[in-house]
């Protein structure tokens, strides 16, 4: 089965609201298996506008990063960014089997 991924590129307004989210978020992402391959650290514009908060998160299945994302609890966290932070958030699928070979 193929992995589900979330991507965030966020610009914080509010640290204290945005602090908020993240810590009520983190109780979601344990409850439906989110591991983080990225959050914050260092990052550098290569194309395009570039946000200073980057964030990855990688579940077991694309219906499952869905339904984080959907959940109430991570609902409830997502309160807490709405008009404090400008981002984009993107589900993508991963790869199911062996990756294409470049040629």
């Amino acid at each position: 089965m193929a992995k589900g991924y979330i991507i965030a590129r966020v610009t914080v307004e509010d640290d204290e609201s945005y602090m908020r989210y993240a810590h009520a978020a983190a109780v979601a992402m344990k409850k439906y298996g989110a591991h983080v391959l990225a959050r914050g650290g260092r990052y550098e514009p290569l194309d395009g506008e570039a946000r200073p908060r980057n964030v990855i998160l990688e579940f077991e299945s694309y219906d499952q990063a869905k339904a984080y994302f959907n959940s109430p609890e991570y609902q409830a966290a997502r309160a807490h960014r709405l008009g404090k932070s400008v981002g984009e958030f993107v589900l993508v699928e991963g790869f199911d089997g062996p990756q294409p070979q470049e040629h």
